[in-house]
């Protein structure tokens, strides 16, 4: 959320306090604000109205571990809808050609694993793995709260080729709704992006310079 969604957040909340007949003060609309900043209001408003809905745990005032529970179940299905996506892209379009996906998070993940030719590149046995590492990154930039930035589009292997002997680019395929892979574009940047490394991977490198092994890998 950002501050613009507050007031809405606040009269939404107050409601469902009033729904189970309590009030809410400043000190606990604080709690619930910075409980709950990170993640997107419709999302927020999706889960409250499960909660209430709910036959067993509806029947009590929902605290902010209850709702937070809702949307990381919620952003594990965008994970998986989002890997659904890619799993198609690959299979139906391959990596020869570029690509433009609807959702902005999948250009900025994929990026981060080392981009859409690299993908192209795994096996069936790699597979699975690929797909839990892809849903654990999307999982992280799914529960921040602002949108990293992401490359505009995903280079494929025909166009890495014709860039590089400067020929004439193709055309990009756009993979789920026209519309939003439009804005995936004009919200995307050509500029070189740093990528995130995993928990794992941080920590491994953070224990080899404490051992004073060697220096840290670059991200």
């Amino acid at each position: 959320m950002t501050e613009n969604d507050f007031e809405k957040f606040r009269e939404g909340l107050a409601g469902i306090y009033g729904f189970y007949d309590k009030e809410i003060n400043t000190f606990v609309l604080d709690i619930w604000w910075n409980a709950l900043k990170i993640y997107d209001l419709p999302a927020i408003i999706q889960a409250f109205n499960r909660h209430v809905i709910n036959t067993e745990s509806g029947k009590w005032l929902p605290k902010p571990a209850d709702i937070i529970r809702m949307l990381r179940g919620s952003t594990q299905d965008s994970a998986m809808s989002a890997w659904a996506k890619v799993d198609k892209g690959v299979r139906h379009k391959g990596t020869y050609v570029d690509v433009v996906f609807d959702d902005p998070l999948i250009h900025r993940v994929l990026h981060d694993m080392g981009g859409w030719i690299a993908l192209g590149q795994k096996n069936e046995d790699e597979w699975p793995f690929v797909a839990r590492e892809f849903e654990n990154r999307y999982r992280g930039f799914k529960e921040r709260s602002e949108l990293p930035d992401y490359p505009k589009i995903l280079t494929g292997i025909a166009n890495a080729h014709n860039a590089a002997k400067g020929h004439k680019l193709q055309p990009c395929v756009m993979i789920g709704n026209e519309d939003e892979c439009k804005r995936v574009i004009n919200g995307g940047t050509d500029k070189p992006l740093i990528g995130f490394k995993q928990v794992g991977e941080a920590s491994a490198d953070l224990k080899l310079v404490f051992d004073g092994s060697k220096e840290p890998k670059k991200a």
